[in-house]
Formats: C-alpha cells, structure tokens, sequence
C-alpha cells in the first residue's frame, strides 16, 4: 500500500485526459502531470484516492524519446498548455488514442476507426482570443518566494492557476497567441498598477477591474483589446485608450465591456472607445466581421481544415436542406452554403445571429438564414413546419454537450446524417451512447486546434440506421 508523502519510481506509459500522464504501480493508477509516456520518474504521492492515487514528479530519472524542453517560462504554473514538452507529432498520436478511448470507454462503441489527427499548420502564435483575469491574490512562484524581495501580493493580471479560482498567475509571456498580445498584457497591468487601479475580488465583489480580452485577426492583423470592468468610468477608460494607441498604434479597435453582476461572463454594456468595435477575419475565401462576446473558431489558421471535414462527412446534395446547430457567427453554415440548396443556422444568442446573417451579407450569400433560438426549439414538429425537415444536420455544441432534450428530439426528427462537432471528446462520446440506437458511426476525425494544450476537435460523422 502507497500512502501520501511516499516516493516512487514510475514508468509512464500512456496519457489521460486533461493532460496527464498515466503510470501503474501493482495495478493501481497513478496519475502524474507532466509526464511523457515513456518517461521514468522519481515522484512523491500528493493525494490518494480509492481507486488511484496522484503524484508529482521530483525528478526525470530517464527521459522518454518524445521529451521535448517546453517554449514558456510559465509552463507547469499556468496550466494551459500541459503538453508543450511532448513533440508535437507524438501530442497528435496522444490526442487521437484518447479520442478513441473515450469513445470505448463513456460511448460504448467498440473499437471505432479514429482516423490520424489532422495537425494544425500552426504549432504556436495560433490563438485570436485570449481572456485574462484580474484579481488581488497573486501566485508566487517558489524562485520568487525564495529571492526574499518584497513582492507586490494583492494584484495581478494573467491567468488563474488550475484548480485555483482565487490565485491568479502573472503572465509576462504566452506563445498561444500572436504578438503584440502578451505585450499588450504587460503594459496594461504597468499602467493600472500605476494608476493604483483595483482589481475586481471574486469574493467580495468589489473592485473595478475584472478581465482583459484580446482577439487578433489571424489573416488580417487587425486587433480588438476589450477591458471589462465591474462599471464605467470614462476618465480612466480613455486615459488606457490614449496609452494604447501610443504604445500599440496597430490596434483596430478598443472596448470597454461593463459587468457590475457576479456572473464572471455576462456583459450589461459594451463602449466602443476606439474603432468599430469589431474586427474582421478570413477562412478561406470567406470573411468575417467578430463583436467582443461571439463566439469564433480560436484557431483559424485550422479552422478551414474543419470545416472541409465538416463538409466531407455532411456530403450534402445540391437540393439538401441543412440544419446547423449552434452556429455561432455562421462560420460553417457559410462553409457548407454552396454545396447544398439552403442551410438553417441556430443559435440562442441573439448578438451572434445578427452577425452571421452580415456575415452572409458580407459574403454575398443568400441561401443561409439565421434564426435566434434554442437547439431544442429547432427540432420541435412545429419549427421543422416552418421551416422544413433537415437531410443533414451538423452541429456543434459547447463543452457541456447536448442537453438531454436536444438528444431526444434528434432522435425524434431522425434527419438522416448528423455530423457532430465536439471540443470535449468525454461528452460527445456519452451523447453518441444515447444516439446509438439509431444512427451508426461512419466516420471519427480528430483535428487538432489546440496545439500544445489537451484540448481536441472530434468530428464524427452518423448515419441513420
């Protein structure tokens, strides 16, 4: 029997989901973050469980082949990108086997054909939104803590520690997304900090300062820098804008987005301090204007290559009628428009709807329309009356899957393919167990728009049975 403070040494021999690696000891699981399959390690028990324990690694004893020396100075304290010391083609092989597996395990379905990931053709500086958090409860780092200088505590701007909702990482360097975004970051906190600005505190709800959000136009340089603060106040708002425009005059445009309620995502009011208060992006042949709450594919350097698996595994006719579920902006609605007679977009945010139909304009696409309304509504008797029933339907839901209404009413409406797109393998995997006793697998693709983080696209193609 292993007991917490124990040390052992492991072999890893495979990965798990969210980015950890798996070791076995006399057949108990050991998971062990930021190990490489192929490693063997000298690491301390942290926790133990009945069925596994965790541990931390003290020291690599014998480096596994697919090691690689990660890029950030913040690795293994921010905890976005755990596999950054894993060589990218074997993160592709790994991402692929949990896919898989995860579909055994949660979906039932018996060794599915997983097809190799397709990689991304950007490995780093791929991401056009990034979110980063205020707060007064600052990580500190051991070298920092250990340098016995006097450390400023109570504020920080950069990215939560995993697991830790209260502490908050200084990010001085990120390779996710393209520059001047971590730059931006870096001047930002100089000047609020300088200005004695408070930071928004998640306990009390007090404060001023609650995120920074940054999206970059992959194909087109523009940049949108949008500071959500808990109320307005003009003054130091346009103060920021003056500095940044100084600092940074390749910025499209700035937004002030107002939250004063203690949802950390609801947006009250958005003030366009400078520029439109969009920016544009191109997949493709095809453009797009984005507002700072719609949603968007985050890597679009890869974002063509989904959506022509999309359209592959859709294969609609030229007289077909598709649903897309979800759809956001329109993105892939807009993809699949001129390979079918008219596409259906869905989506209960209603920012989102209006931009997909200018997307359409913008495109000079008439066969798509764009409803405001939930998943579950558009697959009601009544909705399919309107608006006709769906040959194909695609969709692509959030990381929590399909509600359970929204399963049954597929099953209900049994179009005949459904293409299901999903950045969370463990949940489609369990909504294609409760699809199973209708439609069959015909085809599961990873692609990866994640490079370095655990994150995974799964598109998998049903078929009526």
């Amino acid at each position: 029997m292993v007991a917490r403070g124990d040390q052992l040494e492991l072999e890893i021999d495979s990965a798990a989901y969210e980015g950890t690696a798996v070791a076995r000891l006399d057949g108990l699981v050991v998971f062990v973050p930021y190990g490489v399959p192929g490693d063997r390690v000298r690491a301390t028990i942290t926790r133990k469980r009945r069925k596994y324990v965790e541990a931390s690694i003290d020291e690599v004893v014998s480096a596994s082949p697919h090691r690689i020396e990660p890029e950030c100075r913040h690795f293994g304290l921010c905890g976005g990108c755990r596999l950054q010391n894993v060589e990218y083609e074997q993160q592709l092989e790994i991402k692929r086997e949990l896919v898989k597996e995860l579909l055994e395990r949660i979906g039932g379905v018996q060794t599915p054909e997983v097809r190799p990931t397709i990689p991304s053709p950007r490995r780093y500086h791929y991401r056009n939104k990034m979110e980063f958090s205020f707060g007064t409860s600052r990580w500190l780092t051991r070298e920092e803590i250990d340098s016995g200088e006097e450390l400023q505590k109570g504020f920080a701007l950069g990215l939560h520690i995993p697991k830790r909702f209260d502490k908050i990482l200084d990010l001085e360097e990120c390779h996710l997304q393209r520059p001047p975004s971590a730059e931006i970051v870096n001047r930002v906190r100089e000047y609020v900090v300088e200005k004695g600005w408070p930071a928004y505190n998640s306990r009390s709800h007090e404060g001023y300062l609650r995120n920074l959000a940054i999206r970059t136009g992959s194909q087109t340089g523009e940049i949108m820098v949008n500071l959500v603060t808990a109320f307005h106040e003009p003054e130091r708002v346009d103060g920021l804008t003056s500095m940044l425009l100084e600092a940074f005059p390749s910025i499209s445009t700035i937004v002030n987005s107002i939250n004063s309620t203690r949802s950390p995502v609801a947006v009250e009011k958005e003030i366009i301090c400078h520029g439109s208060g969009q920016i544009s992006e191109r997949i493709q042949d095809l453009a797009f204007r984005i507002s700072p709450t719609s949603f968007f594919q985050p890597n679009a350097y890869q974002a063509g290559n989904l959506f022509s698996e999309i359209l592959r595994m859709a294969e609609p006719m030229q007289d077909s009628l598709v649903y897309d579920l979800y759809c956001g902006l329109g993105a892939i609605s807009l993809f699949l428009a001129g390979a079918c007679r008219d596409v259906l977009g869905v989506e209960n945010h209603h920012e989102s709807v209006r931009m997909a139909a200018e997307n359409a304009e913008l495109n000079g696409i008439e066969n798509c329309k764009f409803v405001a309304a939930d998943a579950v509504e558009a697959l009601t008797p009544e909705f399919v009356r309107r608006n006709g029933k769906p040959d194909v339907l695609v969709l692509d839901p959030p990381r929590a899957g399909l509600h359970p209404d929204v399963a049954k009413g597929l099953l209900r409406m049994k179009p005949k393919r459904i293409v299901y797109t999903s950045c969370n393998p463990a949940t489609q995997a369990r909504d294609l167990k409760i699809l199973a006793g209708e439609y069959e697998i015909r085809a599961v693709q990873p692609v990866d728009m994640f490079p370095q983080t655990f994150h995974i696209e799964s598109v998998v193609a049903l078929e009526l049975g």
